[in-house]
């Protein structure tokens, strides 16, 4: 399967990343390779992973993240957005209905 990153959630990364550089130096980094290599395994494991609010949702493994995808066709993973699970469920819904990136 091949992976496509939609700028949605790019953006999400990079916030991500933002957030947690602040927290302490080299954690941003960490953070931005932990959740590529978790995208990155949706080449094997694409499509086995719950469906949640109309999106397959995989766990982050390092991180309260969860990363949202579609399966389009048979042969390429669409994700949609990369969001903080410690945000209220609400948000997290609108946010995937809307495709907005206010928060």
């Amino acid at each position: 399967m091949k992976i496509k990153i939609l700028s949605s959630a790019l953006e999400d990364l990079y916030e991500g990343r933002l957030f947690y550089e602040k927290q302490g130096e080299g954690l941003g980094e960490y953070f931005f390779d932990s959740l590529f290599s978790d995208i990155d395994s949706l080449v094997l494991y694409g499509g086995i992973h719950a469906k949640v609010y109309g999106y397959h949702r995989m766990l982050s493994k390092r991180f309260p993240y969860a990363i949202y995808y579609k399966i389009e066709g048979e042969a390429r993973v669409l994700v949609y957005r990369v969001l903080d699970l410690r945000r209220d469920p609400k948000k997290i819904r609108q946010l995937l209905k809307t495709g907005r990136t206010n928060r």
